[in-house]
């Protein structure tokens, strides 16, 4: 692993479409161009610092999925091969190589398809107080990372800067209509069963993800990043034990330094130290090989 840090890109002869809080994304006409940088975010706050070739564990891990469940939804990567981009984009390979995805343009659906198996993270929080994870009523009794007696759907508004809300499946049919919010529901709970059942065999816990969707030529896709550390909760199985927090191969490790702190969780962000930022650059890497058997990124 290179010890290069990508934190922002600056193609000035690119349209810039959109900055998010990892990614920048390029306009290419009827095309989009994602980068994934090694910035890192935690409770909605971009760090000053970034976690080294974060970016291409991120893309490396999006390609290995959208693969494993293009047969149930299609999705919107079309390539990651540098040779194949448009010549416009050849000069700009080395910030490009491995961290970046050419993708079709969509219409993205203003939701963020949360789906939990276990109780965790800010759901376990709720939970204590009310019994719910996102006002779905649970059983009594249950324990910290303990797995949930089925499945729910937690969807949430989406948000570049600033936090995202959670919304319920009512909300989600008056925003894209009744069949469209049950077929997101449907989908982003068959693609985490089964992607939970592959990862289970690798040693990987998925405890919860986000998926985001988008509409192309009237079908729907997925699109963005899918079950990554980014987006999800990936914990050993072999450390796996109900009632406590479970370790994590994600950036719960930067939260759990970051919660030690006397920072509000608003910026300015305070700067990893190195230990943390090896560490956590370990646990990116750690989790694409135990789920892709590789050794090497694409």
């Amino acid at each position: 692993m290179s010890s290069r840090v990508l934190l922002k890109t600056e193609f000035k002869d690119l349209p810039l479409f959109r900055r998010g809080k990892v990614r920048d994304v390029y306009d290419l006409g009827d095309k989009l161009l994602i980068v994934s940088t090694d910035r890192i975010s935690c409770f909605d706050v971009v760090l000053p610092c970034g976690i080294p070739d974060k970016g291409k564990v991120l893309t490396s891990i999006s390609v290995f999925w959208f693969n494993f469940i293009k047969d149930i939804i299609g999705h919107h990567l079309i390539t990651t091969d540098l040779d194949k981009y448009p010549a416009v984009l050849k000069k700009y390979a080395a910030d490009l190589a491995g961290r970046s995805m050419l993708v079709l343009k969509t219409k993205p659906l203003a939701v963020e398809c949360v789906v939990r198996g276990y109780l965790s993270g800010s759901g376990w929080k709720e939970y204590k107080q009310k019994q719910s994870v996102c006002g779905i009523g649970l059983p009594k009794g249950l324990r910290e990372s303990e797995k949930l007696p089925e499945i729910i759907f937690t969807p949430s508004t989406k948000a570049d800067v600033g936090h995202d809300q959670n919304i319920n499946q009512r909300y989600v049919e008056d925003l894209v209509g009744v069949d469209l919010a049950t077929r997101l529901k449907k989908i982003s709970i068959a693609i985490y069963k089964q992607a939970c059942d592959y990862a289970l065999g690798k040693g990987i816990i998925i405890a919860d993800t986000k998926f985001e969707f988008g509409i192309y030529q009237d079908q729907l896709i997925i699109i963005d990043e899918v079950l990554t550390p980014d987006s999800s909760r990936f914990w050993p199985r072999s450390d796996y034990q109900p009632g406590k927090a479970a370790l994590s191969f994600d950036k719960q490790f930067v939260r759990d330094y970051l919660e030690t702190l006397d920072w509000d969780k608003t910026p300015p962000a305070p700067t990893l130290p190195e230990e943390v930022i090896k560490i956590t650059a370990e646990k990116y890497l750690e989790a694409y090989r135990e789920l892709t058997s590789k050794t090497s990124l694409i």
